[in-house]
């Protein structure tokens, strides 16, 4: 298998990033994918570009950018002051799925967080995502908590 590799994203990845977000049938009715993107995406590409605890991090295959994913470093004051990581926006381009790039990605994750000083790595996954769920569980997470939302 040819090598995957896993960088910082660049502004240039913007739309490409929200197209793989959008490109499901949760993300495609709360994305909004038209050109050029609205500007409240490229502000929050910089707001995580220039804080220290967010990582957006894209991955490539072939010479194609095929996933993405966003980590935040957050520390707690509980399990005695430790730092978790958080796993957002994860995402494989549909047209490369079930080739291992998703566990590559998610491992990517893991490591990078043990690095940072993490005791802890947490994601959240919508219950109507069922594939997830299980991807996720094969990958060793557990459904430890009940979460909650509420849109403002």
């Amino acid at each position: 298998m040819e090598e995957i590799c896993f960088r910082q994203a660049e502004e240039d990845d913007l739309e490409r990033i929200v197209e793989m977000l959008a490109d499901d049938k949760l993300g495609s009715g709360r994305e909004t994918l038209v050109y050029p993107l609205p500007e409240s995406y490229r502000k929050a590409f910089y707001a995580i570009q220039v804080d220290p605890n967010n990582e957006l991090i894209v991955a490539e295959w072939k010479n194609e950018m095929v996933g993405v994913q966003q980590l935040t470093f957050t520390p707690y004051l509980t399990h005695q002051g430790s730092w978790r990581a958080t796993i957002e926006g994860v995402r494989i381009a549909a047209h490369v799925r079930g080739q291992q790039l998703g566990h590559q990605l998610i491992s990517w994750a893991i490591e990078r967080a043990k690095k940072r000083g993490c005791r802890i790595v947490q994601l959240t996954t919508d219950n109507k995502r069922e594939e997830a769920l299980r991807f996720y569980e094969d990958l060793g997470f557990q459904a430890t908590h009940q979460g909650l939302k509420l849109h403002l």
